[in-house]
Order: structure tokens, then C-alpha cells, then sequence
């Protein structure tokens, strides 16, 4: 049965009631985004040495969205997009893939508190801890569970906020007690700096149980208790420019696990630098970013990450999920402004294995060209 023509009304059934009740006007809002990409893949090494066919795509991403303020400090929201519902990492569908209807999924659903300095959410929403990219935690990527922070000001010169995001979100659930899940844990510290120019983000992230593949083809879970160090400094305002730089290691031994190659085990620790000038916040803005990362095997969990960098994933063992960790890369970003919220970017990546998985390190090169345009 197709799903698809229920689900958009179910978002767009508030469309009728505009007529019948002016407040639901004020207090209902609507996002729409819109993206087409143009996608060449080339350069890609298998780990057996052999090479993957150069590839070109083209691919394109839909959403909306909607939230509702019931009162003044709770809301409820929700959003479904564009692309397959096990591909979790990659909402983008390919031309010629499906010509037919489309596969279209909600990516978040939840209820939102505000009171004062205290905020917190339940359902499934947007990943709530501070990041500058995705290398970390892909953008598409929407936890499950309760998400508490709290955010305190200040009127001095050193230090205008503080904030705490922390919470626990199930990625699996046992059917059991709590304790079985494959779930993970947060607790992150933000505080702002220098009229909000210098930011600094530490925070620790625990993940349990969590399967060493993705989407029933696992064999072993894995634990990973990860100490994460960022920073992000506005260097000038006019040029913009800002610079970041990200810190993780992985504290959890795995000398004992035999489950985990020998050459595996000690590969816990990555960092990811960036630079960049320019913004994108209006008609004729531009800017131009590189990004430079070293990102060791468990460093982070791969097929949570972006799957943006490289063509690497799970397919061989029934996953379409990214395999994005024990690599190295480059990207180069230049965007311009065509107006507001639309602009164009071109996006090139090249990508290195740090540990090889068969006889050859496997590497690769893509080049992507993306128009977006929402409200």
C-alpha cells in the first residue's frame, strides 16, 4: 500500500483550517527545502586493490516541515523528506532510480519545552549537541529520545553564555530492560566568549551496545566512550572569517576484544580543521571553506557520520549505510548567495584509508555541484 499520499495530508491538513481559525495562523509554521545535486564520483580504489567505475549522478532532496505552538513554552513539530527509510545517512534520491512514486519518510516528530533558561524535547529531532560539520554526526541522522539544556547568560566581557546539553537516545531497543538497548549519552558544555566570537564545545559522548554493523548484518556490539574537544573562533566580521577545530578520543579499551582486528584496536583518536571566508546569507554573499580531517576507525561510529566524503559503505554486508571513519581527507567548499535562502556550492572531496581493510588502502575523488532553496 502507498503510504506516500497519506502522509502529505497528514502535513498539509492544517492548510484547511486556515479559513476557520485565525490563531492557528499565528502559531503554526511551515519550512520547505529544496535541493538538486549534480554528482561525479572517479578515483575509487576497492580494498582489493580494484577500481570502482567513475560514476555520475544526478540526485535530488525534498522536505517539509511544520511546528505548532500550543503554548508559549511547548511546541510539537514535525518534517518528512524525500529518500529511502533505511538509508538514514542520505535522504538525496537518484534520477532513474524510481520512476514511479517516491519514497518518502517523517525525519523528525516531536514536542519541544521552553521555560526561561531550561529547554528539553522528546520524540525524534535534530542531533542537540553543539558540531561545526558532520564528520562527527551526520546532519540527516535525527536521534530518538529526551534531550534536556539549559542556557545561562552573562553580562561581563569574558563570558556572555554557559550552556548544558545532555540527554539519552535509543538507537536499538531490546525489549527488555533500558540498561539492553543499544542507546548512547551525551553531556556537552558551551560557553561563548569575546562577544560571542570565541565558542568552546567539550563534551563526552557514551554509546552501548551499539552493533558493529548497521541494519541486522552485525555480529559483535561495541561500546564507545568518546571525549570530544571543539572550538570555533570568529577571527574578522568583515570579510568573515572563522576558523574551528575538533578533537575526539576514544577512551574505551579494546586490547581484550577479539572481536576487533589487532591493527584496529588502538585506532581511537581524530581531529578535523577548518577554515573559511565569506557567508551565504544573501543575494551575492559567497565563501569559500577547507577542511582538512584525520578520523581513525572508532574515533567515531562510521555509519552515524556524513556519508558525503567517499562512496564506502555496508552494501556487501546488507547495509546501504556509510562506512565514514579510518580515513583521511580534503574538502574544498566555494558557495554563492543567488538570493535569499538559495544559493549554489560545489563541494570537492579526496579521500585516503588510514588502516586497509583487504591488500590496498582504498581512496577516492568526488566533485559535487548542489542548488538549495527553501523557506
Amino acid at each position: 500500500m502507498n503510504k506516500t499520499p497519506f502522509l502529505l495530508l497528514l502535513l498539509l491538513f492544517p492548510f484547511c483550517l486556515f479559513s476557520q481559525n485565525d490563531s492557528i495562523q499565528k502559531k503554526l509554521k511551515f519550512s520547505a527545502d529544496f535541493r538538486f545535486r549534480v554528482e561525479e564520483d572517479w578515483n575509487s580504489r576497492k580494498p582489493d586493490g580494484s577500481f570502482r567505475d567513475d560514476r555520475t549522478r544526478l540526485r535530488y532532496r525534498a522536505r517539509l516541515g511544520a511546528t505548532y505552538d500550543y503554548k508559549d513554552w511547548v511546541s510539537f513539530g514535525m518534517r518528512i523528506r524525500t529518500g529511502q527509510p533505511e538509508k538514514q545517512q542520505d535522504p538525496q534520491l537518484t534520477l532513474g532510480d524510481q520512476f514511479s512514486s517516491l519514497p518518502i519518510a517523517f525525519e523528525k516528530i516531536y514536542a519541544s519545552f521552553n521555560y526561561n533558561w531550561l529547554s528539553a524535547w522528546i520524540g525524534k529531532n535534530t542531533f542537540p549537541f553543539e558540531k561545526q560539520n558532520e564528520l562527527f554526526w551526520s546532519d540527516n541522522v535525527f536521534p530518538e529520545g529526551v534531550s534536556l539544556s539549559g542556557k545561562f547568560n552573562f553580562e561581563n566581557e569574558f563570558v556572555q553564555s554557559l550552556k548544558v546539553n545532555t540527554g539519552h537516545f535509543i538507537f536499538a531497543t531490546s525489549n527488555s530492560s533500558l540498561k539492553k538497548d543499544s542507546y548512547f549519552e551525551g553531556i556537552q558544555l558551551v560557553s561563548s566568549h569575546w562577544q560571542n566570537r570565541v565558542k568552546f564545545f567539550p563534551a563526552f559522548y557514551y554509546f552501548k551496545n551499539m552493533p558493529n554493523i548497521p541494519d541486522g548484518g552485525d555480529t559483535f556490539n561495541i561500546d564507545y566512550s568518546i571525549v570530544h574537544l571543539g572550538t570555533k573562533v570568529d577571527v574578522f566580521m568583515k570579510p568573515k572569517i572563522t576558523v574551528g577545530f575538533d578533537y575526539y578520543q576514544n577512551v574505551k579499551d579494546y586490547n581484550d576484544n577479539d572481536s576487533i582486528p589487532k591493527n584496529l584496536q588502538d585506532q581511537k583518536t581524530g581531529y578535523v580543521a577548518n577554515a573559511g571566508i565569506g557567508k551565504l546569507d544573501k543575494k551575492g554573499d559567497w565563501k569559500v571553506q577547507l577542511t582538512y580531517m584525520y578520523l581513525k576507525r572508532f574515533a567515531a561510529v562510521d555509519y552515524l557520520a556524513q556519508n558525503d566524503w567517499a562512496r564506502w559503505d555496508y552494501s556487501s554486508q546488507g547495509s546501504p549505510d556509510g562506512r565514514l571513519t579510518n580515513y583521511k581527507g580534503l574538502e574544498i567548499m566555494a558557495g554563492y548567495g543567488l538570493a535569499e535562502n538559495m544559493d549554489l556550492k560545489v563541494r570537492f572531496f579526496t579521500v585516503e584509508q588510514l588502516v586497509p581493510y583487504g591488500i590496498a588502502k582504498e581512496i577516492g575523488d568526488r566533485i559535487r555541484f548542489d542548488f538549495n532553496i527553501g523557506f
